[in-house]
């Protein structure tokens, strides 16, 4: 197995709060994450935890798709958010979102810690940091009212 941490830390112009609810709505994700796709089985049961089934979608060649449905937990502790991601090919993904005012907005930080398989690892990593600066700047734009 390998491991790889990965982290990105970036501003968003809105509060905490306002990333904070943005943050813990499973639906929120189709989109600011590019490989999400849909998002179902939303579990609210347990005080501080989020559970859902989220749907990845990858592409190869431009002709052929995969649609990987992911396990997802989404605990909630003051201004952040951390989890784990558990995917086929015995790929585990922990997650950390802190929040921090920072002027009239918000800094997040955005830790990634990926153990999948040695064969697999260059690509899950690969997926995992395309994401991760996708969805700074997706979450960014959505939250300031940009694009």
């Amino acid at each position: 197995m390998s491991n790889s941490v990965l982290t990105h830390e970036f501003h968003v112009d809105a509060a905490p709060e306002k990333v904070f609810e943005h943050l813990t709505a499973p639906e929120s994700y189709i989109g600011l994450s590019p490989l999400v796709v849909a998002v179902s089985d939303v579990d609210r049961s347990e005080p501080g935890v989020i559970r859902y089934t989220a749907v990845e979608r990858f592409r190869f060649l431009r002709i052929f798709t995969y649609d990987n449905p992911i396990k997802v937990a989404l605990h909630t502790e003051a201004l952040s958010l951390y989890g784990e991601v558990r995917s086929p090919g015995r790929i585990r993904m922990a997650y950390r979102f802190d929040l921090e005012p920072d002027g009239t907005g918000t800094r997040v930080s955005d830790r990634l810690d990926l153990t999948a398989p040695w064969l697999l690892a260059g690509f899950a990593a690969g997926q995992a940091r395309n994401v991760q600066l996708a969805r700074a700047r997706i979450l960014a734009q959505r939250l300031s009212g940009v694009g």
